[in-house]
């Protein structure tokens, strides 16, 4: 199935109970007091940055939580791929910032606000222990990590 115009509940859809199983045991490793219930919300927060980003025109930013996941999800290349592929896109490619120390702050917030507006407009739920800028989550590598890159060009 491809989506090209989504639904957030569409979208969550894709990832079954057992990729979701397997992406929070992925994660557990690097985040080890993570529950099964913030597991849960960690992938619906992943999907709908990945989600978001296959539409934006600006390249969109995770948090460090967030991220963990993506990477997790992108190891498992055969379901990726098909995720991918489900949202109209070939391929949602990792692009890790050159920046790594994140010497620029306020670009660290601009991106994360950038980032959380648009997951917004594009119908999801933001689960502010997940986004550092909406208060809950603690302070990530914001604008230093990684964008997303669904065509290659970004």
């Amino acid at each position: 199935m491809t989506i090209t115009q989504f639904s957030p509940p569409e979208v969550q859809s894709l990832i079954s109970p057992e990729l979701r199983a397997l992406l929070i045991k992925d994660v557990r490793k690097t985040w080890q007091d993570i529950t099964d219930e913030m597991g849960e919300r960690g992938v619906n927060q992943m999907v709908a940055f990945l989600a978001t980003s296959t539409r934006s025109a600006e390249p969109l930013t995770p948090s460090l939580r967030v991220d963990l996941f993506w990477h997790a999800f992108v190891q498992r290349t055969v379901p990726y791929v098909t995720f991918s592929k489900s949202l109209g896109v070939d391929y949602i490619h990792h692009v890790p910032d050159e920046d790594e120390g994140g010497s620029d702050p306020e670009a660290g917030r601009a991106a994360m606000a950038l980032t959380t507006d648009a997951i917004r407009a594009a119908g999801f739920t933001i689960d502010a222990e997940f986004w550092p800028n909406e208060g809950a989550a603690d302070c990530s590598q914001c604008h230093a990590g990684c964008t997303d890159s669904p065509v290659g060009g970004k």
